[in-house]
C-alpha cells in the first residue's frame, strides 16, 4: 500500500514516465476518495494533486482525460556495497572476520572525511 513519503512510479499507458514522492493524502468529501499530492521527480521539479480512490493509489488502473494511468509503488533495492577503509582492512587482517551467521554494528561514514582520503593526488 503506497502511503506519504513512498516513491512511486507513474504509468501513462501502461509506459512508465516518471518518479514521483507522495507528500500527503487527504479524505476528499466523496467515502473512499483522497486528495493526493505528488512531487515529480523531475527538473524542475513539480507538484501536483489528484483526486483519486484509495484502489487507484494501491496501484489499480485508471483513467485521466482518456488516457490510461497507473501509479506502482517502488521497492528500493537492498544492496551490499563493499566497503574498504583503513579500519575495516585492519580488522579483515587481524582475522576479526564475522560468519555467516554474525551480525556486524553497521559503521557511519562521514562523507566529508571519505572525500578527503580518497581525493586524487595532485599531479
Amino acid at each position: 500500500m503506497a502511503d506519504i513519503n513512498d516513491v512511486v512510479l507513474l504509468y501513462l499507458e501502461d509506459t512508465p514516465v516518471s518518479f514521483a514522492r507522495i507528500e500527503s493524502i487527504l479524505p476528499d468529501s466523496k467515502k473512499d476518495w483522497y486528495h493526493i499530492r505528488l512531487l515529480m521527480l523531475q527538473i524542475p521539479l513539480q507538484a501536483v494533486s489528484w483526486i483519486l480512490k484509495n484502489d487507484y493509489i494501491n496501484g489499480r488502473e485508471f483513467f485521466m482525460n482518456g488516457k490510461k494511468m497507473r501509479l506502482e509503488k517502488v521497492q528500493s533495492p537492498v544492496e551490499d556495497f563493499p566497503v574498504s577503509s583503513p579500519a575495516l582492512q585492519k580488522e579483515e587482517k587481524a582475522g576479526k572476520k564475522s560468519g555467516p551467521g554474525e551480525k556486524k554494528q553497521g559503521r557511519i561514514i562521514s562523507f566529508s572525511d571519505f572525500k578527503k582520503n580518497h581525493e586524487p593526488e595532485p599531479g
